[in-house]
């Protein structure tokens, strides 16, 4: 596929989001994700839950997904949706570097993954806020959905590299 094919794709599926101001959950996920800053305390919660060792794991995962997606987003120039609508207005940031893939999503798998290789019922209560921060970066309209589904994939791999070392 071509990137203009991929970018109509984008935009049609862009179109079945709804365009009003999403709820404050989904902004304070987005914010709160920027820079892997949301996986510090749930690093930590796992820690004192006396999972240390996925605590580490998920944080080396992350810490790699974040430089590893600023560099593919340095590669691979991508336009970001054009919005002027309330759900792209809803964040105070209006990022302007290459749509691929969603470092947010990119990071934010890595990490979920991570946890979920290392121990499963600890998964259950962190891949909902992978999804969450994932949906944030679509339902607030500064990433094409494939530049999600690029950073998730991705990030999966990156944890499951560090997983078979």
């Amino acid at each position: 596929m071509t990137p203009e094919e991929l970018d109509q794709k984008s935009t049609q599926d862009s179109a079945l989001l709804p365009a009003e101001r999403p709820d404050l959950v989904v902004i304070a996920a987005s914010i709160a994700a920027r820079g892997g800053v949301l996986w510090l305390p749930v690093a930590w919660l796992l820690a004192r839950s006396g999972r240390r060792r996925t605590a580490l794991l998920a944080l080396r995962a992350g810490a790699v997904a974040m430089p590893l997606g600023h560099l593919l987003s340095l590669l691979i120039p991508r336009r970001r949706p054009h919005s002027n609508l309330p759900a792209r207005r809803a964040l105070p940031e209006h990022p302007d570097s290459s749509s691929f893939p969603s470092k947010h999503a990119m990071i934010a798998a890595a990490f979920g993954t991570a946890v979920a290789l290392e121990d499963p019922a600890a998964a259950l209560f962190v891949t909902p806020l992978v999804l969450l921060v994932a949906y944030s970066r679509l339902r607030t309209r500064v990433h094409w959905p494939t530049d999600v589904a690029g950073g998730l994939l991705l990030g999966v791999l990156v944890a499951l590299g560090l997983k078979k070392r």
